[in-house]
């Protein structure tokens, strides 16, 4: 593994980008906003790098094909796809008869602004290639909007006015973006019901198999391996549904089990514990008192 990894080059900077991209230099050190005339060199970059900064690619038209880890992925029109800093990106296979842009951001650009922490609270950057946003038509006109203006403002004299002017574009992208997501997950509702029941199944099978002997607690990484997503984006897709998130759901199944040992079996309350894959009794008692606002041991009297 330590060797796989250390081929995976950086870009620390957007300056570097821009040169790797033989493209001239950004007008403003800390973003960049590039067409994709401007990114066509981006099929000849390491098949896998990391990027110290931002990155917010919209595509309008796609030719080409996205490379994503092992895969390759096709953009319907009208699609963003979110990159943070420290994350491995990978290239463009082909790149031809494109259209979009890519904002790249570097994080001392937000700096003494309120969206310096916000922007890490928007779960969508840690999505996979595949987990994209798709835009209607509509929502492509206000994303193009967004983009258009922040163009014209690096285009312009650089001031403190357009700083502000910026910044206030780049939350405004971000709010329509968890706006826009909240509306695809909703309009995947068969697809959204089938990955509940799919959740609960591979939880379900988890407990039934006794997995928590000897692997402990499922956890969300578990459960979004098997299912193909991301932690984060399972996590959405499942509030966006019920109101609660993957890891909230794990604990509901196993408040559940525990009722259920509790009521049926003679096991002490540490066995139980035990079985469901808590290392200690006490972060079991712990949980099921915040859960049910009871004690295991209050539980089990009253039932009986």
């Amino acid at each position: 593994m330590k060797n796989e990894s250390s081929k995976i080059s950086k870009v620390e900077t957007i300056t570097e980008i821009h040169r790797m991209l033989g493209v001239p230099g950004p007008g403003h050190p800390l973003i960049s906003l590039l067409d994709a005339s401007q990114l066509i060199n981006l099929c000849r970059l390491p098949t896998s790098y990391i990027i110290g900064f931002y990155k917010i690619t919209f595509v309008t038209k796609l030719g080409g094909k996205f490379r994503y880890g092992q895969g390759y992925y096709d953009f319907d029109e009208g699609s963003l796809l979110f990159t943070a800093p420290n994350q491995v990106v990978g290239h463009i296979g082909s790149y031809q008869d494109n259209e979009g842009m890519s904002l790249f951001i570097h994080p001392d650009f937000l700096q003494g602004y309120p969206l310096a922490a916000k922007i890490k609270q928007f779960g969508f950057f840690s999505y996979a290639a595949n987990e994209a946003l798709h835009l209607s038509e509509q929502e492509r006109a206000s994303m193009l909007a967004i983009y258009n203006i922040i163009r014209e403002e690096l285009n312009s004299r650089i001031d403190d006015f357009s700083h502000e002017v910026i910044i206030a574009q780049i939350e405004l992208l971000l709010s329509y973006a968890k706006r826009f997501y909240k509306r695809q997950f909703l309009t995947r509702q068969v697809v959204n019901n089938e990955l509940l029941q799919q959740v609960e199944e591979l939880l379900n099978t988890y407990f039934n198999e006794e997995k928590p002997v000897g692997n402990g607690i499922p956890t969300v990484q578990y459960l979004a391996e098997r299912l193909n997503y991301t932690p984060n984006y399972l996590s959405d897709m499942l509030r966006s549904l019920t109101g609660l998130n993957a890891q909230q759901h794990i604990h509901q199944i196993l408040i559940e089990r525990s009722k259920e040992l509790l009521s049926t079996t003679t096991l002490t309350i540490s066995e139980v514990a035990y079985q469901l894959g808590f290392e200690h009794p006490q972060s079991f008692s712990r949980l099921f008192k915040m859960k049910t606002r009871t004690s295991p041991v209050q539980f089990r009297s009253a039932f009986n």
